[in-house]
Order: C-alpha cells, then sequence, then structure tokens
C-alpha cells in the first residue's frame, strides 16, 4: 500500500469563523495520515511508541490552492518519498470533488528517543520506509529565510496543548499564531506555509515570541531558553 488514501469531509469543527479550513486542522491531517500509514508500512507504535521510540516532524511546506471550505469532499492523498539518512520525507495532496488538486504538502519526519530526546538511526530498530514508486516526490521543504522581526509576545503552554510525546503538540502552534493576527489579515486566504521545528517546549514554559506582520506574509519565531520553531505564513 505505498498511497494512503484517505476520504474527508470537512466538519464544523474543522474551519474557522469564515467557514474555511482552520491551519491547526490541516496539520491534524497530515498528521493523521503519516501515522495511519506509517502503521500499514509496519512501523507503527509496537516498533516505535511501545519501544521508547518517537515520531516526530523537523519540517514542513504547504502550498494552497484554494483553502477548503465548510461542508465539502475531499480526497487526501499521501505517500512517502525517499529516506534520506534520519529522515523520513512525506508527500500529501488533497483534491476536491471536481478532481482538483488544491493543496500539496511535503514534510521531514524522524525518530527520537523519549528518554534523550535525540534522534536515532532507523536501520539501529529495523525501521525501513519504501518511497513510493507510484508518485512523483513534491519539492522537500526548504529553510525560512530570515527576516528582521519588529514585533514581541509571549505565550504559557498549557495542559491542553501538549501532545502524547509530552510536548507542545505543533498543531497548537497554529491556533497560537492565528489568534497573534489582526481581523483584517485572518480575512486573507493563506498561499503558502512553511514550518521549521527546533525544539521542544513543555508545560508551563514560557514561549517568547518575535514576529514580523507585513501585507503579504507573518514570520514568526518562539524560544523559550533554547529555539522552539519558525512560521512563515504567506497570503
Amino acid at each position: 500500500m505505498n498511497i494512503y488514501r484517505n476520504e474527508i469531509s470537512v466538519r464544523s469543527t474543522d474551519v474557522d469563523a469564515y467557514r474555511r479550513l482552520r491551519l491547526s486542522a490541516l496539520f491534524t491531517w497530515l498528521q493523521e495520515a503519516a501515522i495511519a500509514h506509517t502503521t500499514l508500512l509496519g512501523a507503527g507504535r509496537d516498533k516505535t511508541l511501545d519501544k521508547g521510540l518517537l515520531w516526530i516532524v523537523t519540517q514542513q511546506q504547504v502550498k494552497i490552492l484554494r483553502m477548503p471550505e465548510y461542508g465539502e469532499q475531499l480526497l487526501h492523498l499521501d505517500w512517502p518519498g525517499k529516506t534520506m539518512h534520519v529522515f523520513f520525507p512525506r508527500c500529501s495532496r488533497f483534491v476536491d470533488s471536481h478532481g482538483e488538486t488544491i493543496m500539496e504538502a511535503s514534510a521531514l519526519w524522524c525518530l527520537m528517543d523519549r528518554e534523550s530526546r535525540s534522534m536515532v538511526f532507523p536501520e539501529d530498530h529495523g525501521i525501513r520506509i519504501e518511497a513510493c514508486p507510484e508518485e512523483d516526490p513534491l519539492p522537500l521543504p526548504r529553510r525560512i529565510r530570515p527576516v528582521d522581526m519588529d514585533r514581541t509576545s509571549s505565550f504559557t503552554v498549557p495542559f491542553s496543548y501538549l501532545d502524547l510525546n509530552g510536548h507542545m503538540s505543533n498543531i497548537r502552534y497554529f491556533d497560537m499564531v492565528t489568534d497573534l493576527l489582526p481581523e483584517t489579515v485572518r480575512e486573507k486566504p493563506v498561499r503558502e506555509i512553511q514550518t521549521e521545528y527546533r525544539g521542544e517546549a513543555r508545560l508551563g514554559d514560557r514561549l517568547e515570541l518575535a514576529y514580523r506582520l507585513e501585507e503579504s506574509f507573518l514570520c514568526l519565531s518562539a524560544k523559550t531558553d533554547k529555539p522552539v520553531f519558525r512560521i512563515r505564513l504567506d497570503f
């Protein structure tokens, strides 16, 4: 099963006040598809989570031609790329009911030891995922171009934002970022998203946020005593 296929109905809980898909819902879909397909390919929790290994995503990129809206029916296609040393590329495509591609995404995943919080070599644990020969790989996530930040804010991580890895879920980053945007910017459709996950935020950690908001983009970085993540949204 080289391509994972999932039919999605955009529910009321997936959308914002404009009836458009929330960014956090989109990244939930990407995460859940990656977990489900990896399990089908023989690298599920019995070989990872139950043995002290955690799947983590390090970079993501999404290009959006049109954001889906409430009530739409979509087909989500998800497939692995060729493993690169310790990184597992993964690609996604979302197709609407007319057969049109409306979003494409790529990501780099890796495995982390639960105790040491360091990356591990997959072959040391018998984990191997073959690239999908049926689909061409999408462009991999690229590094976020640095910009001068001119605004600051802060955020303290609550328990409800933690995931099963014991840190703030990367999905919740998007809710936090969206809440920073003024109404005039929230109305704009997002055309591209880039992310870099560089560290962890734990329960009670205070995230120091620095960001720059222009008419066409938002670039934000977050840190505790160490860098945690960077996100860029282009409108």
